[in-house]
């Protein structure tokens, strides 16, 4: 849902402004080019299990074209500012690598066998690719509530709240309000339950 289109409009491209929890309308001839903010996309199975594709920010290219998981969202994490693109026209070889580098990256996050491992090491993805350095570490200020975590990773709400809760304990993170996260600078982590 749209809450304000700018008017600068081309042939070629458009501009909308989407709010936080907005959805981006999926176009089968189009994509998304996202300006500021963050998005993910998702699916999700016939027992209304959420499965997280992706994560996409600033730069990124996105949109139904790309994908063949049937239902498919572009949900915002943030207040997004995007571009309606002609998927024609702008679908390269370097959009198709992004979302190819992008799977691969979480498909080695969800390998893992414990959810502390796949959580940190989903911190630490959102860290480098969103994150902004601090004087205490990197600050992940993305407002993702503990249920958009556990849907990235396929846990429980219950279990990530937990894990953070353990997390801050040995002092591997520290908590902001509004589910802001500053991840501790740490060149080798070793965290046991």
């Amino acid at each position: 849902m749209t809450i304000a289109s700018l008017s600068t409009k081309t042939d070629e491209t458009s501009r909308h402004i989407f709010a936080r929890r907005s959805h981006l309308p999926n176009r089968s001839n189009a994509l998304w080019r996202i300006e500021t903010g963050v998005v993910r996309t998702v699916t999700w199975l016939e027992d209304g299990t959420i499965i997280t594709l992706g994560l996409w920010g600033p730069g990124d290219t996105i949109g139904k074209p790309i994908s063949k998981c049937d239902p498919f969202q572009i949900e915002c994490l943030t207040k997004v500012e995007a571009i309606l693109l002609s998927g024609e026209r702008w679908l390269n070889r370097d959009i198709l690598l992004n979302h190819i580098q992008q799977a691969e990256d979480f498909m080695v996050m969800r390998g893992y066998k414990r959810v502390d491992f796949m959580l940190y090491q989903l911190l630490t993805w959102l860290a480098k690719r969103f994150g902004s350095e601090v004087e205490q570490g990197h600050l992940i200020d993305m407002i993702l509530t503990h249920q958009d975590i556990a849907e990235i990773i396929g846990t429980s709400r219950v279990t990530v709240t937990r894990t953070l809760g353990h997390f801050e304990q040995q002092g591997l993170i520290d908590r902001l309000p509004f589910h802001r996260i500053i991840l501790q600078p740490s060149e080798v982590w070793h965290y046991e339950i």
